[in-house]
């Protein structure tokens, strides 16, 4: 970094979870540690934040990433979930997705160990077919912990039951951003309080060079990144990015979210229950229960979308549903010239599989991978728009099968879901699994091999025939293991402490 075209200034606009969670892993890198010496690098990083525009912070359900998240950033665990009101998550359990009175659950992690290079699961079908197999649920150790309602952190050692599964945490998103400011503030990170009112660009190829507050305060950079949510203020306020909409595909485009008391169990995974014209999300945190009702409006009105989210909570509300707008879709570019989207100005894919806030981790990861200099070289530019638009794509492709693979004809919305092409890519990957069950991934950094068979079988789909590599395990000693393997995920389930046990101990809480 020691050259005349070093970055020098990184300028983060906009706070919120986005805009802290960027900050975060950036002053770990060019920040100093809490009462440690000067910067060597010399990049200064200065966020920009006001409190008159406000954020959306609504989500507080995450993916296993967020662990690898905070665990990059040393963060003390006990102190984070005591901070943000966390509960850990196994998972999501869906209710009335592909037909009313359906019920699934997506665990996080595997359904025991591969034989020959084929899934646990890919053989279970095999059996299946044959008889006598319960469901293929009772192999995924996270959704038996899930179904108990116990939670314990997996163990080391060699493969078992006993850490065969990952998590996740829900928590205040709010509260979180928060902590992590507290976190880049000590390492040197600058927080600029105001408005922005104008930026500067450079003559000739058109980088942005300043932004300047309301007050009249001027803030240069080298390099800024855009996490001023939907507003996207500068990737596409400045720099005209344009915007893929996949509304078509994904029509939901309305949200209304409101906080209810807790109530027990505290249960250790989030729930998804689908409605007429979309779905209602329950996130339990230690302090109280978040709930949000997700539709279209063209197929219902904001009044009664508010009426079916209040009838619908198991607790007495906290207050009125806050109303949210949206539009489905991504940036056509996310990286453009020296400016980086990041959070829900680079895109949006709604809430249903917990995704946005990993999607800001990787983001932010891969520009510190491929950080630039000032000149911002377009090959990095390029790559880290194609990894982006890979990881957006095959994430909109998983939550579209979800509102595709329906047998539900009750509504308006539905009937429309099960009519509506798809892209060429989620086409692909249905047809692989309708023919022989196989699953094919199309970005290894989104969802996983598991995370597929859990959707595909959990919303009902039958493969015709099945991959011919399975045939050669003898059925009998096949059987054997997996009555083997379902008694000790079975045991080690019966062991574990209870989840809102476990988290009073970690906390401190009673």
């Amino acid at each position: 970094m020691n050259n005349d075209q070093a970055i020098r200034r990184i300028v983060i606009v906009g706070g919120g979870s986005a805009g802290w969670m960027t900050a975060a892993p950036l002053s770990q890198v060019f920040g100093t540690q809490p009462g440690g010496s000067a910067n060597p690098v010399g990049c200064e990083i200065v966020l920009v934040e006001s409190a008159d525009i406000g954020t959306v912070g609504v989500g507080e359900a995450t993916l296993p990433s967020i662990r690898h998240y905070n665990d990059a950033l040393e963060l003390d665990n006990a102190e984070f979930m005591r901070k943000t009101q966390a509960s850990f998550k196994l998972g999501i359990e869906f209710k009335d997705w592909g037909h009313v009175g359906n019920r699934f659950f997506h665990g996080f992690g595997g359904f025991g160990p591969p034989i020959l290079n084929r899934s646990s699961v890919a053989h279970w079908m095999r059996l299946n077919r044959a008889g006598g197999m319960p469901s293929y649920e009772e192999w995924s150790t996270a959704t038996v912990m899930a179904q108990r309602d116990r939670f314990v952190p997996p163990e080391g050692g060699p493969p078992s039951a006993a850490n065969a599964y990952s998590y996740a945490f829900h928590f205040d998103a709010g509260l979180y951003a928060n902590f992590l400011r507290d976190y880049a503030l000590a390492r040197g990170v600058k927080r600029e309080e105001g408005t922005i009112v104008d930026v500067s660009l450079r003559p000739g190829d058109g980088f942005v060079t300043a932004v300047t507050l309301a007050d009249g305060r001027r803030i240069e950079g080298d390099l800024f990144i855009d996490c001023s949510g939907f507003r996207a203020l500068l990737i596409e306020g400045v720099m005209k990015a344009g915007y893929h909409d996949w509304t078509h595909w994904l029509p939901c485009d309305s949200a209304q979210a409101v906080p209810c008391d807790k109530v027990l169990p505290l249960t250790p995974y989030t729930t998804s229950t689908a409605r007429s014209a979309g779905w209602q999300w329950r996130i339990p945190l230690q302090h109280r229960t978040g709930n949000g009702h997700v539709y279209c409006s063209s197929y219902i009105s904001d009044e009664e979308a508010g009426r079916v989210l209040m009838q619908n909570l198991d607790g007495a509300p906290q207050g009125d549903p806050r109303q949210l707008r949206f539009k489905t879709g991504m940036r056509k570019r996310i990286w453009e010239k020296n400016v980086v989207s990041v959070g829900l100005s680079s895109g949006f894919l709604e809430p249903l599989e917990s995704t946005s806030l990993s999607l800001v981790i990787h983001g932010v990861s891969a520009l510190v991978e491929l950080f630039p200099d000032r000149q911002c070289e377009p090959h990095l530019v390029d790559e880290y728009n194609r990894r982006m638009t890979r990881q957006y794509e095959s994430i909109r492709d998983f939550i579209i099968l979800h509102y595709k693979q329906t047998e539900r004809d009750d509504s308006e919305l539905w009937r429309y879901c099960a009519a509506m092409p798809i892209p060429d890519t989620l086409a692909h990957q249905i047809d692989n699994f309708r023919r022989n069950g196989r699953v094919v991934i199309l970005d290894r950094d989104s969802f996983g091999e598991d995370s597929w068979y859990s959707l595909y079988l959990g919303l009902g789909m039958k493969p015709e025939a099945l991959d011919p590599l399975l045939a050669q395990v003898d059925e009998q000693p096949l059987r054997e293991h997996f009555k083997r393997l379902h008694m000790a995920i079975s045991k080690t389930v019966e062991g574990m402490p209870d989840h809102a046990a476990y988290l009073s101990r970690l906390v401190g809480t009673r």
